[in-house]
Parts: structure tokens; C-alpha cells; sequence
């Protein structure tokens, strides 16, 4: 009987896609009669017949940050679903199923290669967006707190500094990421090198799986739960309702610095080599980053952005004392609360409030293409020299160095499904960004950045070259079939995940066996039958 109703779904689905006139109203009739059922009612359809919708790609486009995915020409889903509840995500996921869609969950759409909102795979595809789910409630005396998979990073951190001046959650700096995408990448930030990631920050969470079913920690098992944090926003586990996050201790005064410097090439090398030695291993309450872009008077300019669990004083201190020639003095430095902070790095502006943490909306989308990579040892000066030649010859492309070491060093790399630990020095992300009028250049863009990528490939991790789960980088390689499903995407997964890529597998093959979550880099369990094409 199992394997007569998959066959009858796979051919039924393979009609829908080939004939949309005879097959596909019915199903859409069919999913949205089922929504009314369930008393799902906040949803909109992809327009029939060519129709235009400014509900519907206004949804669409909202969350879109990688505007290289807005481009009307991309596979679109059949319905947006804006669910109020666990319970109505539950009821989608069920009523999808039924009518032969598969579906994409969406937090806050920063995910690099747009899978949240569009997608390469032949399968009709709805996506249930978790806006409406951002709730974050904050119990101090457990020092925890439960967040809604469709918060912002900003919403989170909002909602901790009014509950209190002297904790924080450790994640990323950009204020409009979704908790819910970042979590799952792993969430590296400010606080790391101090607390760890923010997946590592988790201690329980409301899963729906492609039962249906709601899952906390105990009943979706420890695997599953290892498998949530780290492995991966398209790990296709299912779709995450909430997570109950552990809070950190900060100090009522903590201290932020961005110094930029220009100069010769040859000094600007010379700052960067002393950094990559630096950075690692100065006290875990401080986190330097470095940006190298172009488009100075002298070529190239080199930022380093300093954050310190502490006084102005004593992060002066520890600079002159570690990196003088960097030159921090006390003026370069703005002392604040750890909410203040968050603001000053958030990338809104001088004249941004606390409030505007709060605010979804992204006002600084643009089209991009990004890459990752780990160090492990110290670049040599020729590969500094030959990185800033890359960047000086492309004004619209730059890098970001994020210090490792601290507790991302002393956490075991098999704790949660994120595994790079200890042994890297620092990350590397490489990203070039255009605007609209410039997208003509497209093509010419991602050629730089992948050449970039290449010029690299001798100073960075190999065997294999690693990268960052949540910089997504479809250039790894992609799964758009079931054959051979776990082996294709071996390929990119341990590049991602290291020596975690099989207990992935096994843990995929524990929650979804039919593989009903899929996408482009999600992971494949073992034997899949496909239950929808």
C-alpha cells in the first residue's frame, strides 16, 4: 500500500509540474480548501494566467536580502503562508503534503543563494514565512529565555536588554537576520570567542516535523537535536517553531572601537600579518575583526573592529600592550552598554535608535555573491599582498576576517553538528555587492570572486577546504536528485561539516526518512523513498 500511494504521488506531482493547466489549479484548489479547513487563513497565492499580485510579490520580495533571487524569472512558490501559531504551521505542513508541495521555511531571508524564497529543484514548493512568529519571552531567574523561529537577532537583543542591563545572547551583528536560519548555521558573533556560538547558547526547541508532529527536545531525541544546531538552515529537519536559548553575563560597561587605516601596501600587509597572529589568541572577552575593501586614495583600506567585555581603559591597555602598532588610543574608543554596542555594530546608521533593533526590514538589500573559508595557519605575506591585489583591482569586492580562538577553541567539534573548532585561527568571508544599475555586470562579478576563491586556495584549510554553513555558497555543489543523494552531497557537506557529515546523515534519515524537506544543500538521509517528486 506505501509504496502504490508514493508511486501514485511521484506521478501526480510529475503531471502537475509538465501540465499546470489540467493539474495545478486542482491541487491549489486542493491546498487552500485545506488551509479553511484548519483555520489557516493568512496566505497568498502565486498569480494564475500571468496575473499580476502586489500582495503577493510584495511578501515575496520582503525578506529577499540577496536581491540576485528577486529576479522575476526564478521558480516562485505557489503560496506564501504567514502561520500564527505552532499549531497552524503544523496544519500547513499537513495540508502541503496532501496536495504533492513540498515546503521552504522562511525567517528572515538572508540566506545567501536565496533558498528560502526560490528554488532550483522541479518540485512545486510553498513557503511558510514565520514573521509573524517572533515572540521572545525572557525568564531571568533560569537565565533563559524562549524565542519564536521567526525573531530577528535585533528583536532577541531588544527584548533581553529590557528584561536586563547585564545579559546578552551570543549571535551575529546584523539586527534583521532571523534567529531561526542563523541558529541553525551555528551563529557566530561578538560574543564567541567569550561564549561560544549561538547554537552552542541552545538548550531546548519546538520542532514540526513532516508528520506534522511538535517535538521538544525529549521527543525528537538527542540526535535530531545535536543535528538542529550547526547543521544547517537547509538541513531539512523539519521547520524550527522556537528555541530556548541560555543568556550570558555581560558587564554594565563594555567598550567598541572601529579604527580605519590607509597607507602603502606594504604597511597595510604588515597590520594584517600582525593581526592574524594577534586576534587568535588575545583574552576571550575581546573580539577584533579586520575588513579589507578598496576604493581609498591610497587603494586599499583596512578596518579593524574591536569589542571588549570591559572598560575603554582596559581595552586600550590590552591593545597597546598586545598590537600597539595598530595605535588604539582612548578617543578611538566608545564605552556603552552591551545593547549600545549592539546598535554601534548593527550597520543602521548614526542616527538609529534602540528601537529600530526591532525593525525586520531590511534597508540595505543589494545583490551579492559570497564565499567562505578557515585558516589554520598563518597566511604568509605573498598571500596577504596577492588578496589585497584581488581586492584593489575590484572596488566593489572586499573580505572579512573573523577572529577564532577562546571558546570556540576549547568546545569539541562533535558538541553540536558545527565543527570547526579548534585548530582555526580565523574565518574568511569574500563578498562582492552591486546595485541595480550595475547588475548588467553580474556575470563579470561572481567570475572575480570565484577567481578570488582560487587565488586563496594555497593559504586556507584543505582536505577538505572548509566553509561556513551559513555564508551559503551553492558553488560547492548542489543535490537536485534522490540517486545517489548522500554520496553527491558528500561533496559540499564535509566541507561544511567536517567529520559530522554521516551522524548528519543518520540523524536526517531518524526525523525525515522520505526526505520530504529538501533543498539544494540539505541533507539526505540514507535509502530515501521519495515521498513527493
Amino acid at each position: 500500500m506505501s509504496r502504490i500511494f508514493f508511486f501514485i504521488i511521484f506521478l501526480l506531482s510529475t503531471l502537475i509540474s509538465s501540465a499546470p493547466s489540467r493539474f495545478q489549479s486542482y491541487y491549489l484548489r486542493r491546498f487552500s480548501s485545506c488551509l479553511a479547513l484548519n483555520k489557516v487563513t493568512n496566505f497568498t497565492a502565486l498569480p494564475q494566467n500571468h496575473n499580476t499580485s502586489a500582495e503577493y510579490y510584495a511578501l515575496l520580495k520582503y525578506s529577499i536580502y540577496n536581491l540576485r533571487f528577486a529576479d522575476q524569472a526564478l521558480p516562485k512558490p505557489l503560496f506564501i503562508v504567514l502561520p500564527g501559531t505552532a499549531d497552524q504551521i503544523s496544519k500547513t505542513v499537513g495540508c502541503a503534503k496532501a496536495a504533492a508541495l513540498r515546503v521552504r521555511a522562511r525567517c528572515g531571508g538572508h540566506d545567501y543563494e536565496g533558498a528560502s524564497s526560490v528554488s532550483l529543484l522541479s518540485s512545486p514548493f510553498i513557503i511558510i514565512d514565520l514573521m509573524n512568529l517572533d515572540k521572545v519571552e525572557v525568564d531571568l531567574r533560569s537565565e533563559t529565555a524562549w524565542v519564536e523561529g521567526g525573531a530577528t537577532l535585533g528583536q532577541t537583543y531588544k527584548a533581553i536588554a529590557d528584561a536586563s542591563s547585564v545579559h546578552a545572547f551570543t549571535g551575529g551583528s546584523c539586527p534583521t537576520v532571523g534567529v531561526g536560519g542563523h541558529i541553525s548555521g551555528g551563529g557566530f558573533g561578538l560574543l564567541s570567542r567569550k561564549y561560544g556560538l549561538a547554537a552552542d547558547n541552545v538548550v531546548d526547541a519546538i520542532l514540526v516535523d513532516a508528520n506534522g508532529r511538535l517535538l521538544n527536545r525529549s521527543a525528537m531525541g538527542e540526535d535530531v537535536f545535536w543535528a538542529l544546531r550547526g547543521g544547517g538552515g537547509g538541513g531539512g529537519w523539519g521547520i524550527i517553531c522556537a528555541w530556548k536559548i541560555k543568556l550570558q553575563p555581560v558587564p554594565q560597561t563594555v567598550t567598541s572601537f572601529v579604527v580605519s587605516r590607509q597607507g602603502t601596501q606594504r604597511n597595510l600587509t604588515n597590520l594584517v600579518d600582525t593581526w592574524q597572529s594577534v586576534a587568535p589568541k588575545l583574552p576571550d572577552e575581546f573580539y577584533l575583526s579586520v575588513f579589507i575593501g578598496s576604493g581609498c586614495p591610497a587603494g586599499v583600506c583596512v578596518s579593524f573592529d574591536g569589542f571588549y567585555l570591559g572598560s575603554k581603559s582596559e581595552a586600550v591597555s590590552v591593545m597597546t600592550r598586545l598590537f600597539p602598532g595598530l595605535g588604539v588610543t582612548p578617543s578611538d574608543c566608545m564605552e556603552s552598554s552591551w545593547i549600545e554596542s549592539v546598535l554601534f555594530f548593527s550597520g543602521l546608521g548614526k542616527n538609529s535608535s534602540l528601537a529600530d533593533l526591532s525593525n525586520r526590514y531590511s534597508t540595505s538589500k543589494h545583490f551579492f555573491k559570497a564565499k567562505s573559508d578557515y585558516v589554520k595557519s598563518p597566511i604568509p605575506l605573498s598571500g596577504i599582498r596577492s588578496a589585497m591585489s584581488m581586492i584593489e583591482a575590484e572596488p566593489k569586492g572586499y573580505v572579512i576576517l573573523d577572529p577564532y580562538g577562546g571558546a570556540m577553541g576549547r568546545i569539541p567539534r562533535d558538541t553540536i553538528a558545527f565543527p570547526h573548532r579548534s585548530g582555526n585561527l580565523f574565518s574568511i568571508q569574500y563578498q562582492v555587492e552591486w546595485k541595480a544599475e550595475d547588475d548588467q555586470r553580474r556575470d563579470s562579478y561572481i567570475k572575480w570572486i570565484r577567481e578570488f576563491y582560487d587565488v586563496m586556495e594555497g593559504f586556507v584549510s584543505s582536505s577538505p577546504r572548509a566553509a561556513y554553513v551559513n555564508y551559503l555558497d551553492f558553488d560547492l555543489g548542489v543535490t537536485t536528485d534522490e540517486k545517489g543523494a548522500v554520496e553527491k552531497a558528500r561533496v559540499w557537506g564535509e566541507r561544511y561539516f567536517l567529520g559530522n557529515f554521516d551522524r548528519l546523515v543518520r540523524a536526517k534519515t531518524e526525523i525525515d526518512p522520505e526526505n520530504y524537506f529538501r533543498s539544494e544543500q540539505g541533507i539526505p538521509p540514507l535509502l530515501s523513498r521519495p515521498a513527493l517528486h
